[in-house]
């Protein structure tokens, strides 16, 4: 099967999961806020497709971080039914779901920005690298809570599920912390896989570009 085959298999089953996400929501203000950074990036990735095609392995992590944010928007972060279960469980004080969802806010960034770095700039392999991408996903994590912050003064207690606070009055640096260690397991643990990713795309007649990888 084709790189592009798979790549449409994808969109095809995330867009199955966005249709399931939209039916019967906890709250349909709160599943919009969610899920609006999917959309957004769907639409980007789209219309950029036709000059810059990503790896297959990037496409597959954009779309398990995508699917997150869409069962986070049907159920809202801290209302999810698996969570919920895992904090009866082992009596914790939340559902940390919303934790998941910023440790993966970091750890799928930095292999999406690493790819663009070492495909669109002078950037190579090294630690120099490793510092810029973890900075910018710890750019990205911030911006997100100023947009949540944003959201709240606007809208008042009607972002109170899209906030998922759950009473920790700490949760913002929590939720930054979460997306910084993401980029940096991420980067340690998925660099040379896909720096595999990479190579083969070099080797692609059909995808390689001037000045990659």
């Amino acid at each position: 099967m084709s790189d592009r085959s798979k790549v449409f298999l994808l969109w095809l089953g995330l867009l199955l999961v966005f249709v399931w996400s939209v039916i019967h929501p906890h709250d349909l203000f709160t599943w919009f806020l969610e899920v609006v950074p999917a959309i957004i990036g769907m639409i980007v990735l789209v219309l950029t497709y036709p000059k810059f095609k990503f790896t297959i392995f990037a496409y597959l992590l954009m779309a398990i971080h995508a699917t997150i944010l869409m069962i986070g928007g049907h159920y809202t972060y801290a209302e999810v039914p698996l969570f919920n279960w895992i904090r009866d469980v082992f009596e914790l004080s939340r559902n940390h779901y919303d934790r998941l969802g910023h440790f993966v806010q970091g750890f799928v960034p930095a292999i999406i920005v690493r790819e663009v770095l070492l495909r669109k700039s002078p950037l190579t392999r090294g630690k120099w690298l490793f510092f810029i991408v973890v900075s910018i996903c710890l750019a990205i994590s911030a911006a997100y809570e100023l947009f949540e912050w944003g959201v709240a003064e606007l809208t008042g207690t009607a972002a109170d599920s899209f906030l998922g606070t759950q009473g920790d009055v700490w949760d913002t640096q929590k939720d930054m912390a979460f997306a910084l260690i993401g980029a940096i397991i991420s980067l340690l643990t998925l660099g040379k896989l896909h720096d595999r990713f990479l190579n083969k795309l070099a080797k692609d007649p059909v995808q390689k570009e001037p000045g990659g990888p």
